[in-house]
């Protein structure tokens, strides 16, 4: 149990930064969308981050999980295993970002972006600060330095989210002259309102810039060095690794890359092909909730698994660990699919009318989440080859969905798309699992929540309300009668919990009885 409590204790302050992060950077679309009320100029926006999460692959190459393999096998030869480590991915992003920069131009006209080659300077300048910091991050988790890593992404958080509000909001309005007239010259320096939805580019470039100086110890002991039949070992464990994230970035990125271009156009009356990604990929970021509770599980679980591999015990706490989070990501997609009458009202209303896709992109999160959890047993015993197998055809399925559904049934077929590949890839691994690295996961607990809680949601659909006060307290009793009834399921496992509790309870009341 204490090995248990302290994936949770961990998971807990690593999804500090993480839900934090997300929220406060939902929060922002509020302002994007209402700054940008036409979808199509938040279309770029949409792609290149689109982009920038493929190059981050390709720039780190799977090494921040060698490092994490490397340094815990070895703890003596950490410091020579970061220095490789960080050498490669620096030598990596020093090439790569010239290229960048010098192809600005064409990749602007091969995008369909003419004019914006700034934006693509300041996202590759994004990415290869990202991907050098990947590495100290890294070492942060390997140490157990959960308070340094949690503290440095707030800040940056917080950066990002200030810097959003001072050039969208606070420069913006005093350049049209709404207050504060008297510094229109200082701000004119400043702010150009060409720019547009560039300066989200800039704060996060400038956010991000600011980690060199938050966790500058993190890199002491660092020495350029680029040994390669050092570097090779790395490679060879990290390549498939780092073809199985690209294969699953394509299955999570490529109906926001493809959307535009496979769409016929006029599909949606009134919409540009550049509205409809926008509308899209702000609505995406509703999934965000799920990603999330996924993103920081996996800050915690990588290094803590790769601790308790040798453990007998490792199965019996995987599958329990799969079963929690199973759990937790459910109450997640029946309470955010329930209030979406609610939380879309931080969309301005041009982008509303992409809500529908939400819940079905929660669900292939949820699935992705799980593929997450039981793809432990190829890291775990070093056949990283068939996470490359299952993501690749993961990545086939999106391709192929996406471009079968985007012309017949617009953005919602890539949520379609997006869930289908999910599930395959989730089975896949499940038997290919249980023939190399058996784990008595719960298959019948897992299918009956997903399942109850997908009925609950299409029956919640079906009866319409459009008063808001009405629908609010309504769809929030359907969720606690569903969490009420996950309780009752579960009342064995939280029984000695309330034992406990209650003991402790007692022990205060006649403590206090004592004093008194």
């Amino acid at each position: 149990m204490s090995v248990f409590k302290k994936l949770a204790g961990d998971t807990a302050l690593y999804g500090v930064s993480t839900i934090l992060g997300r929220m406060l950077n939902y929060a922002l679309v509020p302002l994007h969308t209402y700054v940008f009320r036409r979808p199509g100029e938040l279309s770029s926006n949409v792609e290149f981050y689109s982009y920038v999460a493929v190059l981050l692959v390709l720039y780190t190459l799977g090494l921040e999980t060698a490092f994490f393999r490397f340094a815990a096998r070895k703890p003596e030869d950490r410091p020579k295993v970061f220095s490789e480590t960080l050498s490669i991915v620096l030598a990596i992003s020093l090439v790569a970002t010239t290229a960048l920069i010098l192809l600005a131009p064409q990749i602007t006209q091969w995008l369909g972006y003419p004019g914006q080659e700034l934006f693509v300077i300041w996202v590759a300048l994004i990415v290869a600060i990202d991907a050098i910091m990947a590495i100290p991050f890294a070492r942060l988790r390997v140490e157990n330095k959960t308070k340094r890593f949690v503290k440095a992404r707030l800040l940056n958080i917080f950066i990002v989210v200030g810097l959003n509000v001072f050039f969208l909001l606070f420069c913006r309005d005093i350049y049209n002259g709404k207050y504060l007239t008297s510094l229109q010259p200082v701000i004119r320096l400043i702010y150009y309102p060409e720019i547009g939805p560039g300066y989200i580019f800039l704060a996060n470039l400038l956010a991000n810039a600011t980690y060199f100086v938050l966790l500058r110890d993190a890199f002491s002991g660092f020495r350029f060095r680029l040994n390669w039949p050092e570097a090779r070992v790395l490679l060879l464990y990290a390549f498939p690794l780092m073809l199985t994230s690209l294969a699953g970035l394509v299955n999570n990125v490529t109906d926001r890359l493809a959307l535009r271009h496979w769409l016929p156009e006029s599909f949606y009356p009134h919409l540009t092909n550049k509205d409809v990604l926008g509308i899209y990929g702000n609505c995406y970021k509703l999934s965000v909730f799920m990603a999330l509770a996924i993103q920081s599980f996996k800050f915690a679980a990588d290094p803590f698994f790769f601790s308790q591999a040798e453990d007998k015990n490792a199965p019996d706490l995987l599958a329990r660990v799969t079963k929690w989070f199973v759990i937790v990501c459910v109450l997640i997609w029946v309470g955010v699919s329930l209030n979406l009458d609610v939380l879309g009202l931080f969309l301005s209303p041009a982008y509303r009318q992409g809500l529908d896709v939400v819940p079905l992109l929660l669900l292939g999160n949820l699935f992705l989440g799980i593929y997450y959890n039981i793809a432990f047993w190829f890291k775990l015993s070093d056949k990283t080859a068939y996470g490359t197998f299952i993501t690749v055809i993961g990545a086939i399925v999106t391709v192929v969905l996406n471009m079968t559904l985007i012309p017949v049934m617009g953005y919602m077929g890539c949520a379609v798309a997006f869930l289908v590949s999910s599930v395959i890839m989730t089975v896949i691994c499940y038997f290919q699992g249980e023939k190399h690295y058996p784990v008595p996961y719960d298959i019948k607990s897992a299918l009956g929540y997903i399942g109850s809680a997908g009925l609950l949601i299409y029956l919640a659909w079906q009866i319409q309300i459009e008063n808001i006060w009405i629908s609010l307290p309504y769809h929030m009793l359907l969720f606690l009668l569903y969490i009420g009834v996950m309780l009752v399921v579960e009342r064995k496992t939280f029984q000695p919990v309330w034992v406990k509790l209650s003991g402790r309870l007692r022990k205060g009341e006649k403590g206090l009885g004592q004093n008194v």
